[in-house]
């Protein structure tokens, strides 16, 4: 019997010492769970707000001097920095001066705290949700002075619910602060945004989300090519979120801890861009052979018509820019070397013909999505521009033909 019990317990330890053995090269789980960096690094303070430093510095003299209203509005598109200034604001309004400020400010950042209401306008859009929020906007903030409701994606509610809310929004009860989020603001009726104070979130420049990721791979001990870095920061479209979101992927995937354009390349599934560039660079150079032989190449790799042809009408927009503003100018969001590369590119086109290229680009693109043989169009398309020296110039084409000579008069003889 004790033989017994003995072997049980044994096998019993064997098991809590190796829960994971059944399933071959997979290490116990980590003790805590992993926070994507969007949440790592989402802003906690005015001063560490990317991208919105006119509308955070607002808000923090509206808060200096006592003239914070009871209503707000943020507009934006998604991943701009919406819902966690309506966080920071939150915590600059109720975690001063209390005494456990630093937990009371924390609950407030994680969305946990019973004073700062967040309600996600999609799940919670009725009327009686509505009702709700009124009945609970009339009880008094718990510790904080203020009862602030953050609303997110507020254009969900429904008409009746909006209408629900108007009165309250207009006279709030004098503890309650109103946070309105939205990405479409044309859906939030003029009777409510004229109760709020309006903000509006612009798009973050790629050079801004760039010096941004830079600093978080600095963080995480993390190598990266520039190049890669701004590729990322360009394709998250104005969205640091998006951009984090995207970086996260890539280090997942890294297996030796760098960040490189293959691996953005391979993760993606986007394009060679040196196969653009080639393609760019055989147009430039006025060989349709090699530009036809670099465009078959292009749509092998799996890129298909329509992409390619955004992929080149955005190449001829960077040697457009290089060429006018020269390829030290911010508005090229290149790195050094790849700036380098462009100068030498717009150096065999004039601004013009680079216009006249991208004009070329946008039609044969619309054409191809209503062709039945869009790779034909393509084709065509690479043939002509690479033999546009031989066609009349960019200018002379949007000058417009030629008037021709009015004919001479006729003296007129009297009879």
């Amino acid at each position: 019997m004790a033989t017994r019990t003995k072997k049980k317990s044994e096998s019993q330890a064997a098991d809590d010492e190796a829960p994971t053995s059944l399933i071959p090269g997979l290490e116990a789980p980590p003790a805590r769970p992993y926070t994507v960096l969007a949440r790592r690094y989402r802003s906690r303070d005015f001063g560490e707000v990317v991208g919105q430093e006119p509308i955070a510095r607002t808000l923090r003299n509206a808060i200096e001097t006592g003239r914070t209203a009871h209503a707000y509005l943020f507009c934006g598109t998604r991943g701009v920095g919406k819902t966690s200034m309506a966080r920071i604001l939150a915590r600059a309004l109720n975690s001063p001066g209390l005494v456990q400020a630093a937990e009371v400010g924390d609950a407030i950042m994680r969305g946990e705290d019973i004073d700062v209401v967040e309600i996600d306008g999609a799940s919670n859009r009725g009327i009686d949700d509505a009702r709700d929020l009124i009945a609970g906007a009339g009880i008094a903030p718990a510790r904080g002075p203020w009862k602030i409701y953050i609303i997110d994606e507020v254009h969900m509610l429904t008409v009746q619910a909006f209408n629900a809310l108007l009165k309250t929004m207009e006279e709030p009860p004098p503890h309650v602060k109103f946070i309105l989020c939205t990405t479409e603001p044309h859906k939030v009726p003029a009777t409510i945004q004229s109760r709020c104070q309006r903000f509006d979130f612009r798009n973050i420049a790629a050079p801004r989300i760039a010096a941004h990721l830079r600093d978080v791979l600095a963080r995480e001990s993390i190598q990266a090519e520039d190049a890669a870095v701004l590729q990322v920061a360009r394709l998250a479209n104005g969205s640091m979120r998006d951009a984090l979101s995207l970086l996260d992927r890539l280090v997942a995937a890294s297996t030796d801890g760098r960040i490189t354009q293959a691996l953005l390349a391979e993760v993606l599934g986007l394009p060679d861009t040196a196969v653009v560039s080639a393609l760019a660079a055989a147009v430039g150079a006025g060989d349709p052979r090699a530009a036809l032989e670099r465009a078959a190449a292009l749509l092998e790799g799996g890129t298909s018509v329509e992409q390619a042809l955004e992929l080149l009408a955005d190449r001829f927009r960077t040697l457009m820019l290089a060429a006018v503003c020269g390829a030290g100018s911010e508005l090229v969001e290149l790195s050094e070397e790849q700036r380098a590369e462009a100068a030498q590119d717009a150096g065999r086109f004039d601004a013009a013909t680079l216009a006249h290229l991208i004009a070329v680009c946008d039609g044969v693109l619309r054409a191809a999505k209503q062709s039945g043989s869009p790779r034909t169009l393509f084709d065509a398309a690479v043939v002509r521009m690479a033999l546009a020296a031989r066609f009349a110039p960019a200018s002379d084409v949007a000058a417009g033909p030629v008037p021709a000579e009015p004919p001479a008069k006729k003296a007129m003889r009297l009879a």
